[in-house]
């Protein structure tokens, strides 16, 4: 796991190997309980996990179709159900929204747009639309992708989950569950739109517009 220094005191953590979802939210857990006390630095940890689906607070049983497919994880995140697994860049952000305006809805939307800033690095627009959480992307014809999930959770003002962008992950895993709740359109990655960047340029780009969006905190 590499440590990356960040000019505004964010630790930057990077896994190289697939993290085992428990393990990760046993670490955001603790790393969340220090931060609130004061005693850890705030964290942006980018990995990825081995194939599994998560259910958010909103899930529906009936939008999980193959459940003996991969293992399914209940967890605190808002959403409903999303896949992670190899070739998406999971960020798993922890910051200390007390200290960043407390406001949850800014929050999420400096998530969206960081991952729009991070997608133009690689000549993709990527948008919002209403009434469906998440970056999407116009395939013409009517036609309309998702291409990076949003799934947050605050404890006492402190964030964590986060986003999950597909870079390229086998799409057809996908197809085991609803992905959060959307029947009508499909998901796509920036390989299978024709881009391929390396994990490590995506790592870059994400670090790149990092403080660009969210900027630095506000003085005790």
């Amino acid at each position: 796991m590499l440590e990356i220094p960040h000019r505004n005191e964010v630790e930057w953590r990077i896994s190289e190997a697939p993290v085992a979802y428990p393990d990760a939210v046993a670490t955001m857990e603790e790393r969340v309980s220090a931060i609130r006390a004061g005693d850890a630095r705030e964290m942006v940890w980018l990995l990825e996990h081995p194939p599994l689906y998560t259910a958010g607070t909103s899930a529906k049983p009936e939008d999980l179709l193959t459940p003996e497919r991969f293992p399914v994880f209940q967890t605190g995140r808002g959403g409903q159900y999303t896949y992670h697994g190899p070739g998406q860049r999971v960020a798993y952000v922890m910051l200390d929204l007390s200290r960043r305006g407390a406001d949850i809805r800014r929050y999420i939307a400096q998530l969206e747009e960081w991952l729009i800033r991070t997608l133009s690095h690689f000549g993709v627009e990527g948008g919002l639309r209403e009434g469906r959480v998440g970056i999407w992307v116009d395939r013409g014809s009517g036609r309309e992708d998702k291409i990076a999930a949003i799934g947050v959770r605050v404890r006492r003002w402190v964030s964590f989950h986060g986003i999950a962008l597909n870079v390229d992950p086998d799409l057809g895993h996908f197809d085991g569950i609803v992905p959060c709740g959307i029947r009508s359109h499909g998901v796509t990655s920036l390989w299978a739109l024709g881009h391929t960047p390396t994990m490590d340029e995506v790592d870059m780009a994400l670090q790149a517009e990092f403080e660009t969006t969210f900027g630095g905190t506000e003085a005790c």
